[in-house]
């Protein structure tokens, strides 16, 4: 017996049996619901780290090696300021050692100690005009910090004193409030939008909610199945969010055309069961294609050594693979049960054409479009490239960084003690610059070199106070410096970028000893550094798996290449105008984004991976309707005519669908998820409009038969690809024939 497994065979399957099919995913909704309540929280963290020992973490294990522990200080900052009372009122002494004891009163398992002006006497506790101070805490754990937030915020409702905190275990916390927030309004306008434009494109209310069911099935498994992975491999929370967006993305595009193509069939008069095998064996292959070429880009991600692009790799992944094992088997299997039901409850108010004319027709907006582009190609050709290579220009000015503290919303507690304590202190967090110097302590030559280092970051205006604590049973001296600024933002990066270039150097010119620089600004820096320098790695690995498996897919390798290109083109687009938006502000405040200085630094290289992967799905899908009637007709004009007509509503919906999900999501209030919700929303939409409806249809008229060329000695490959499958013919007249 002969096991045969491809998507028409898995599509008959799951219509002959549709109720075990179901009956499996139920099951499998059920478990991943069980362990996203039990698992999901403890699987993520918000911890980044980089696994390519920078020199940040080789200052970290050097610290962990000789001192058993990391150097962190200071945990928490908890700012006390008064506009009636001084320091050196007694009412003001009463009150913070009062809140002091609140806090030692919670215990070790909560704060393990701290120290404050009054226990001191340290001025630098103290704020110049003497209102404020503020008080170091060290805490057991980041969890705890909710506890302590309680007592701050008691000690605040009086009207003589305010209590403000800010920290990392304070800004993390609001971070993942603000993700989950940010979640939600993307989730429900992706999907209010999405319910509409299916709506529009079907014509019935029933046909428009299977993609939406079926997308929520991938998210939620994913999510499961997220919950099992974060508990070998730590997660950045922000994947829940990736898994969210990608999901109902691909998930409602893939549902659509495999929908769309059963109805067309259905409406040509194939019997049910042979109409959702041949939308299996075509749309269902287009959605397999397309979705392999999504996963071996995101699996750039995982290429990276760093927790935030392997843990949106992992999301995005997962998603996408459950997606298309849901469009493969459990989308047959629910049309299965539905029948031509799929096309109930219609919508009266909305005219549409019986569905499958689109194939037929020689006329309509769509086939307007592709005949009036074929009849002036070069111009057309020149016209979207000058509208895209105008977008791509302002990404010549792109700034990376981190937006950090500065960037997040006003009403956030630890945005108001940033602002408090640069205000107040010259600072704005307590996240210094540790620089660790490994050498014998004692030596003159090593105390000069300090001494020489303090000066040189006095000097430095970007720098603030300094502290050394030395380690002579480990030899060690720890140099610690204040940032005057926010410590992910692109002025704090140069200014570690001078202190282990120039000043270093300077101060330990010939000196036996290793000086490292670590903290999270050194970190950050580390960061950019290893992205640059995995840069080319990964567009390597992206675009090399895409022109394989578009030659194999379209048994062409002129096909690959163009669409390479014009993939390049729609993402360099996108680069231009979220830098053009964000960075220079134009159109910021219109469309409801904040300007900030630098772009995400994670941005480029994750927009390159996910945009590369999304823009090949309308691309596979028109191509794969243009293979299918080129191969019938061998007229690649007729072809290419018939691919826009017949996918025109379609991908247009589905691209409406993506930049509502996308859009959803940027309509939030983080600024990294703005300037990712906009840069795909933005390289979809250009993707969808001038690269599919201009781009294509004038590089295919140029070419011409050329499109398909594939030289002699690779004629061994299997005929494997999308729209490869139809073996009928067409007449004279345009119509089809077995």
């Amino acid at each position: 017996m002969k096991l045969s497994l491809t998507t028409e065979s898995l599509a008959r399957s799951a219509g002959h049996h549709p109720w075990i099919t179901i009956g499996i995913w139920a099951v499998s909704l059920i478990v991943a619901s069980i362990l996203v309540i039990t698992l999901l929280g403890d699987a993520l963290t918000t911890d980044e780290t980089i696994n390519n020992n920078p020199e940040s973490k080789q200052a970290d294990k050097l610290l962990e090696e000789r001192l058993g522990r990391q150097e962190s200080t200071i945990d928490e900052m908890v700012i006390v300021r008064s506009t009636t009372f001084t320091v050196d009122d007694p009412a003001y002494q009463s009150h913070v050692e009062g809140l002091f004891g609140d806090f030692m009163a919670l215990g070790d398992e909560v704060v393990v100690g701290g120290v404050h002006y009054y226990l001191t006497g340290d001025e630098s506790l103290v704020s110049a005009n003497r209102n404020a101070t503020i008080m170091p805490l060290v805490l057991a754990n980041a969890e705890e910090v909710e506890r302590v937030h309680e007592v701050v915020d008691k000690a605040g409702e009086g009207d003589a004193f305010d209590v403000l905190i800010s920290g990392n275990a304070t800004m993390e916390k609001e971070l993942i409030e603000l993700a989950e927030k940010d979640m939600m309004t993307g989730e429900v306008i992706g999907i209010s939008v999405a319910l509409v434009v299916l709506a529009l494109v079907f014509g019935a209310i029933v046909a428009s909610i299977i993609p939406i069911v079926l997308a929520l099935a991938a998210v939620l498994v994913a999510l499961g199945a997220t919950a099992l992975i974060g508990q070998a491999f730590d997660l950045i929370f922000f994947v829940t969010n990736m898994i969210t967006m990608m999901g109902l993305a691909v998930g409602i595009d893939y549902s659509l055309f495999i929908v769309s193509r059963y109805r067309e069939e259905r409406a040509r008069g194939l019997e049910k069961n042979e109409a959702i095998a041949k939308a299996g064996n075509t749309a269902s292959r287009a959605v397999l294609f397309s979705g392999m070429t999504v996963v071996l880009a995101l699996c750039s991600l995982l290429i990276f050594p760093m927790s935030i692009f392997q843990s949106m790799g992992v999301g995005a992944i997962l998603v996408v693979i459950v997606t298309i094992l849901a469009s493969l088997t459990l989308l047959p299997a629910i049309l299965s049960l539905l029948g031509d039901k799929v096309n109930a409850i219609r919508i009266p108010l909305i005219q549409r054409r019986k569905a499958g004319m689109d194939t037929k027709l020689s006329g309509g907006f769509w086939n307007w479009i592709a005949y009036t582009v074929m009849r002036r190609p070069v111009i057309s050709l020149i016209v979207a490239l000058a509208l895209l290579v105008t977008a791509i220009v302002p990404y010549l000015d792109l700034n990376k960084g981190f937006s950090g503290v500065s960037a997040l919303p006003d009403d956030f507690r630890s945005k108001e003690a940033f602002l408090v304590l640069q205000q107040e202190f010259g600072f704005g967090q307590d996240a210094p610059a540790n620089i660790v110097i490994d050498g014998q302590t004692d030596l003159a030559a090593v105390e000069m070199g300090i001494e020489q280092l303090r000066a040189d970051l006095a000097a430095d205006t970007v720098f603030g106070a300094s502290g050394v604590i030395v380690h002579p049973e480990a030899n060690l001296s720890i140099l610690s410096v204040r940032l005057a600024g926010d410590p992910l933002s692109r002025e704090s990066t140069d200014a570690i970028i001078r202190l282990r270039q120039d000043y270093i150097p300077q101060a330990f010119d010939s000196e036996p000893v290793e000086v490292l620089v670590t903290g999270s600004t050194a970190q950050i820096l580390d960061f950019n550094q290893t992205t640059d320098t995995y840069t080319p790695i990964v567009f390597a690995f992206v675009l090399g798996l895409s022109f394989l498996l578009l030659t194999l897919a379209f048994r062409s390798i002129v096909i690959p290449i163009t669409s390479i290109i014009m993939n390049l083109l729609s993402v360099g687009a996108a680069y231009g105008l979220v830098v053009l938006v964000f960075q220079k502000g134009f159109g910021a405040n219109l469309l409801g984004f904040q300007q900030v200085d630098a772009i995400e630094s994670w941005l480029p290289l994750f927009l390159f991976s996910i945009l590369f992967g999304l823009s090949m799905d309308y691309h596979v899908f028109l191509l794969s309707r243009i293979r299918e009637r080129f191969n019938q007709t061998r007229d690649n004009h007729n072809a290419v005519a018939f691919g826009i007509r017949s996918t025109g509503r379609l991908i247009t919906g589905a691209a409406l669908i993506m930049v509502a999900v996308f859009g959803g999501f940027a309509l939030g209030d983080m600024v990294m998820m703005q300037q990712m919700g906009f840069g795909l929303a933005i390289a979809v939409l250009m993707d969808a409009t001038i690269v599919r409806c201009v781009l294509v249809p004038a590089v295919m008229r140029l070419l011409g038969k050329w499109n398909w060329y594939l030289p002699n000695w690779l004629a061994w490959l299997p005929k494997v690809g999308v729209g490869e499958a139809s073996h009928e013919k067409i007449t004279q007249g345009g119509e089809l024939s077995e």
